[in-house]
């Protein structure tokens, strides 16, 4: 068996290249090995991490969101998410808020599926992924979309056809990636 192992090397300075009121802030490291030697700098993006919501309905489909994102200056095909920006939250507590605001849905049934490391060679960002079952249309709520929220389109795809478009890489979305993969993994074993 393989696993990460907790390891922190020695800072001999930081200093923020961008920190403001948005969730991302960078810093730059300057870092040594433990041994000492060489001193070498690392920048890190700093992200206080997402809640990811797989949400299967009973007739074995997912509810995918597409939305412009303009980093990729694309349309993806994404599933309701969320950041973990309120102090104390948990992603299990984000998943659920997430799906009700981007969505209008409830669950009934949550299961973690897993969380893992989105890129730990520059960002401290981890993602929480979720399985939701047992859906309720409830609405939004009080919630407003903004932004490119504003052009959020709801689809429901069934399963095996969202599969076949992540191997065959028609939706690129890490998180949605992920999601399904672990899922189809963790459904052929039978621990979900």
């Amino acid at each position: 068996m393989v696993a990460d192992q907790p390891e922190s090397w020695p800072v001999v300075a930081t200093r923020d290249v961008h920190r403001d009121d948005w969730v991302v802030a960078v810093r730059q490291d300057t870092i040594t090995r433990p041994e000492g030697g060489e001193e070498f700098t690392r920048l890190v993006v700093e992200h206080p991490g997402a809640a990811i919501v797989l949400a299967i309905d009973e007739e074995h489909q997912v509810l995918v969101l597409s939305q412009y994102r303009h980093a990729v200056q694309s349309r993806v095909v994404q599933l309701p998410a969320g950041v973990l920006d309120e102090e104390g939250e948990e992603p299990l507590d984000v998943a659920r808020r997430e799906l009700q605001e981007e969505a209008g849905y409830a669950a009934a049934d949550w299961t973690p599926l897993l969380s893992y490391s989105v890129s730990p060679g520059n960002t401290d960002q981890r993602f929480h992924l979720f399985l939701a079952r047992g859906l309720t249309e409830v609405g939004r709520g009080d919630f407003e979309l903004r932004h490119e929220e504003l052009d959020l389109v709801p689809t429901w795809v069934p399963f095996v056809q969202l599969l076949d478009d992540v191997v065959s890489g028609r939706v690129q979305d890490g998180g949605l990636v992920t999601a399904v993969l672990a899922y189809n993994v963790m459904s052929r074993r039978g621990s979900v």
